[in-house]
C-alpha cells in the first residue's frame, strides 16, 4: 500500500520541476513511510511513497520494464499476481522482482488498456509508455484505492493518491465547485467524479484514463460495472454452500503478505464472517482488533469478544471515550475536502490500534451493500410497496400535500416521522431514496444557501448524481437499483474513503474481501429475496454463516460506529460549533443564509429540533476551509 503522484506535460516538451514533484510526493509520506523515490524525464515526473507488504527487498518504485521504456507508480494489491506472473512468463516476459507491481507493467505491455480485466485486487496506478507516448491511469473495480487528477489550462496533467498531493501543484486553483458544495450538504461527502475544487477530479471506480502527448482533454472510460446478471434458479441450501466457498476463497486470496496481518473485529456479521474464514486458513491465531466505548449504550465489544473466543484469536481491544472529539482538525487534514461521516472518529481509533499490532488488516466493509443490510433498504422497499399500489397521478398530490402539512418530527425514529415518509412517498423510487439518505433534505438546503449561491448553482440539484447513475443501471428491480446507487455513491464516496484515509494516516493497509469484484458480481446476481426477506436484511448471508457464528451475532440489531452527536453539539462542542458556523470565514464564502444558520443553532441548542447532522456537516465544512483552503 502506497502513495503515488505524477506530473505529465501533454505538450511533450517541457521539463518537470523536481522540487514540485518531491513536494507532492512528500505530502503523502504517511501512506508510505518505508521508502520514497522519484523518476523524471522530459515531459514526465512520477513519485512514490512505499509501505512494504510484498517483495520487501526488491519491490521499489517507480518500477520499469526491461528496456526502461515503461514505468509505473502503483498503489494497491493484485491478489492473483502469482497466476498472472506465470501466464506472462509463458508469454515471454521476464521478471526481475517478485512484486505484483511488475506484473502490472508486463500486463500493460501484453494487453494494453485491457490489462485491467485481468486484475483481481484493489489498485490505482499510473503507467507511462514512452514508445507509445501514452500515460495510462486506472482505478480498481469498486474504488477501494483512490486517484485524483487535474488537467490544467497550460497543458500540465497532475495526479495523486490524495487530493492534498495535487493541490500542492502551484497552478491548481482552490476555487470551490458550487455543485460539489450542493452535493456535500446533501450526501455528507462529495460523490465521484467531483471534488470540492473546480478543476480537480476523482477517477471513478472501474474507470481508466488514457492520455497521449498532444491531447488537450481527459475522458474517463468505464471498464467494469456491477452486472446484476441473474443466476440460474437454485435451492437456498445450494446458494448458501456456494456463498461460503466464494467467501472463503476471497478471504484467503487476500491473506498474502510478508508482514504481520490481522483483522478488524467489531462483533457485527460482516467482520465476524471474515474472521471466521481467516481462522480456518491460519495455523496460528488470527490477530484481531476492536474498540470499546466507555458508554454501554454504544459499546459492542462483548460481541467481538465472543467471536474472538470462539476462534481463539489474539484479540486486542482499546476503550475509547465517547467524548473523543479532539480529532476534528486531524480529520479535516486527512480528508482534504468536506467530509461529515462522524464514524470517521472511531474508525481512526481502530486503525491506530491495529497498526500497533499489524501492517495489514482485513475488514468487513461491503457486506451491507452486497446483501442489503442497511435499514434504509427496508424502509425504501416498504415505501415502494405503497407506490406500486397508488398511481403517480394520485400519489404525488396526496402525499405531497400531507408532507407539507404534517409537522416535522426529527426526534422520532424514521418509521414514525410521518412528514419524511409522506415526502418520500410523493416521489419516485430514486427521489425517495435520495430523500431518505440525505443529511439535509431539499427544503433545508434551500434555506441554508443564500440567493447568490443558488444562482451560481444554475438549477443544479444533488439528486442528479443518483438520477444519472440510475439511468445507466443494469437492473430494473427496485432493491437492486438502490444497491447499485450505493455502490456508485455511498460506498466509494463515504465508506471506502473513510477507511482509506483513516488507515493510511497510520500506514496501515486495509483489505476488503467482501468487495472482491468476482464475489460482488456473483452476489449481485442472486435473487433480491435472498438479500432482503421481509424485515431481514442479509438473509442468505446470515443463513450461510449459521455454522460459523451464533444467532446472537447474526440476528441482533445493528448499531455501527455511532457517536452522540446531538449531545456533543448541545454540550461540550456547543461553543466550538457556534463559533465555527458563524465564523466570518464561513459567512464570507457567499454560500450561506446567515439568519438560517442562527435558526438551526438556536433550535438545536434549545432541544426543539435535532439539527445535529446539518450542524456537524457545517462544522466540518468550516474546519475544511480553515485547514485546507485558508491555511
Amino acid at each position: 500500500m502506497c502513495g503515488i503522484v505524477g506530473i505529465f506535460d501533454t505538450q511533450g516538451t517541457r521539463e518537470i520541476n523536481r522540487q514540485t514533484l518531491n513536494k507532492m510526493n512528500e505530502s503523502q509520506h504517511h501512506r508510505g513511510p518505508d521508502e520514497g523515490e522519484l523518476h523524471l524525464e522530459t515531459a514526465l515526473g512520477m513519485g512514490h511513497r512505499r509501505l512494504s507488504v510484498i517483495d520487501l527487498e526488491s519491490g521499489q518504485q517507480p518500477l520499469f520494464n526491461e528496456d526502461r521504456s515503461v514505468v509505473i507508480v502503483y498503489n494497491g494489491e493484485i491478489y492473483n499476481y502469482r497466476e498472472l506472473m506465470s501466464e506472462l512468463i509463458q508469454l515471454g516476459h521476464k521478471f526481475h522482482t517478485r512484486s505484483d507491481t511488475e506484473v502490472v507493467v508486463h500486463a500493460w505491455e501484453e494487453w494494453g488498456e485491457s490489462c485491467v480485466h485481468h486484475f483481481r485486487g484493489m489498485f490505482a496506478f499510473g503507467i507511462w509508455d514512452r514508445n507509445q507516448q501514452t500515460l495510462f491511469l486506472a482505478r480498481d473495480h469498486v474504488g477501494v484505492k483512490p486517484m485524483f487528477y487535474s488537467l490544467l489550462p497550460d497543458g500540465f496533467f497532475v495526479f495523486g493518491s490524495e487530493l492534498k498531493s495535487i493541490m500542492t501543484f502551484p497552478a491548481l486553483s482552490r476555487k470551490l465547485n458550487p455543485q460539489a458544495v450542493e452535493d456535500y450538504f446533501a450526501y455528507g461527502y462529495i460523490p465521484e467524479p467531483k471534488t470540492i475544487f473546480n478543476n480537480a477530479y476523482k477517477l471513478s471506480p472501474g474507470h481508466h484514463i488514457t492520455i497521449k502527448v498532444g491531447d488537450n482533454s481527459v475522458q474517463q472510460v468505464k471498464y467494469w460495472d456491477l452486472p446484476f446478471k441473474t443466476e440460474p434458479p437454485r435451492s437456498e441450501q445450494e446458494i448458501a454452500h456456494e456463498l461460503i466457498d466464494r467467501l472463503r476463497d476471497s478471504v484467503q486470496s487476500q491473506m498474502v503478505a510478508e508482514v504481520p496481518l490481522g483483522a478488524f473485529l467489531s462483533g457485527g456479521v460482516d467482520s465476524s464472517a471474515v474472521v471466521a474464514m481467516m481462522a480456518q486458513k491460519n495455523k496460528e491465531a488470527v490477530n484481531t482488533c476492536s474498540i470499546a466505548f466507555n458508554d454501554p449504550a454504544y459499546d459492542e465489544s462483548q460481541f467481538a469478544n465472543q467471536v474472538a473466543q470462539r476462534y481463539e484469536t489474539t484479540h486486542h481491544t482499546n476503550t475509547v471515550s465517547m467524548d473523543d472529539y479532539g480529532l476534528i482538525d486531524t480529520l479535516a487534514h486527512l480528508y482534504d475536502e468536506p467530509y461529515s461521516d462522524s464514524s470517521a472518529i472511531p474508525t481512526y481509533r481502530v486503525c491506530q490500534l491495529a497498526r500497533k499490532r499489524v501492517t495489514v488488516a482485513l475488514s468487513g466493509d461491503g457486506g451491507d451493500e452486497n446483501f442489503a443490510g442497511y435499514r434504509r433498504y427496508r424502509y425504501a422497499m416498504a415505501e415502494q410497496s405503497v407506490r406500486s399500489i397508488l398511481p403517480s397521478g394520485l400519489r404525488k398530490p396526496l402525499f405531497g400535500t400531507l408532507g407539507k402539512l404534517y409537522p416535522k418530527a426529527d426526534w422520532a425514529p424514521r418509521m414514525f416521522r410521518a412528514k419524511t415518509t409522506f415526502e418520500a412517498l410523493a416521489n419516485d423510487l430514486v427521489e425517495g431514496y435520495f430523500h431518505g439518505v440525505s443529511i439535509m433534505p431539499d427544503r433545508v438546503r434551500d434555506q441554508l444557501f443564500n440567493d447568490q449561491f443558488r444562482t451560481e448553482l444554475q438549477g443544479y440539484r444533488a439528486i442528479q448524481v443518483m438520477q444519472e447513475h440510475a439511468a445507466l443501471a443494469p437492473t430494473e428491480d427496485p432493491l437492486s437499483l438502490i444497491q447499485y446507487l450505493d455502490f456508485k455513491t455511498y460506498l466509494p464516496g463515504d465508506i471506502l474513503t473513510k477507511v482509506d484515509r483513516a488507515s493510511m494516516a497510520h500506514s496501515l493497509e486495509v483489505r476488503v474481501p467482501l468487495l472482491d469484484h468476482t464475489f460482488v458480481e456473483w452476489v449481485s446476481g442472486l435473487p433480491p429475496t435472498m438479500k432482503l426477506r421481509g424485515a431481514e436484511g442479509k438473509y442468505i448471508f446470515k443463513k450461510s454463516l449459521q455454522p460459523y457464528l451464533s444467532d446472537e451475532i447474526l440476528y441482533r440489531a445493528k448499531k455501527g460506529f455511532s457517536i452522540p452527536l446531538a449531545d456533543w453539539i448541545r454540550g461540550p462542542l456547543r461553543s466550538k460549533v457556534r463559533a465555527a458556523v458563524l465564523n466570518p470565514m464561513m459567512l464570507d464564502t457567499g454560500i450561506f443564509n446567515e439568519p438560517y444558520l442562527h435558526h438551526m443553532l438556536e433550535q438545536h441548542e434549545s432541544g426543539l429540533k435535532d439539527y445535529s447532522a446539518p450542524l456537524w456537516s457545517l462544522l466540518m465544512f468550516a474546519t475544511f476551509l480553515r485547514v485546507s483552503v485558508n491555511s
